[in-house]
């Protein structure tokens, strides 16, 4: 069907428009961590804020109401695991993925990078990205919560404190 009614239109653009505007709104006053850098949990969030503003905007049985209070839930509930995950390791553990060591001391992690499905390219492409030409060059490649990789350049005489909480770093090295 190519167009079905000029009222079909007529809600789609009033209801999207204030769809959007209460979209806008409501990430604004969750504060910038629902707006952070995608983990998985942060990932479904946001697929399901786009899958109900289409629902909004497309669907007549979905009042501006209704579309508003659920993506308000979301926003909710993202809040509130949050909020726990900064106060419970233990709950931070089951909703976010720790750090891990795919390059240490230029040798690969093979168990660690089959794991994550991640290839010698992409590593190599993360140190090339961050100004290194040779392996040797990096003390570790990481691959952080987000999926992006962190580079650290080789460590002379430090603790690499910033590396305990990564899967795979030898913690007896920070000592």
């Amino acid at each position: 069907m190519l167009f079905n009614s000029w009222d079909a239109l007529q809600h789609t653009l009033l209801v999207g428009t204030l769809g959007y505007i209460a979209v806008i709104f409501l990430m604004r006053i969750s504060g910038k961590r629902t707006l952070s850098k995608w983990n998985s949990f942060d990932f479904i969030i946001t697929i399901a804020f786009g899958s109900l503003l289409a629902s909004l905007m497309l669907s007549k049985d979905t009042s501006l109401a209704q579309g508003v209070l659920a993506i308000g839930m979301l926003v909710l509930f993202q809040f509130i695991i949050t909020w726990i995950s900064v106060r419970s390791n233990i709950f931070q553990g089951w909703v976010k993925a720790e750090p891990t060591l795919l390059l240490f001391q230029g040798e690969f992690q093979h168990h660690a990078m089959r794991h994550q499905r991640v290839t010698e390219g992409e590593v190599l492409a993360a140190l090339r990205t961050n100004g290194l030409a040779e392996i040797e060059q990096a003390e570790a490649v990481i691959l952080e919560t987000d999926g992006s990789f962190s580079v650290i350049k080789k460590l002379k005489d430090s603790s690499a404190s910033a590396l305990l909480d990564v899967k795979g770093y030898p913690k007896q090295q920070t000592a």
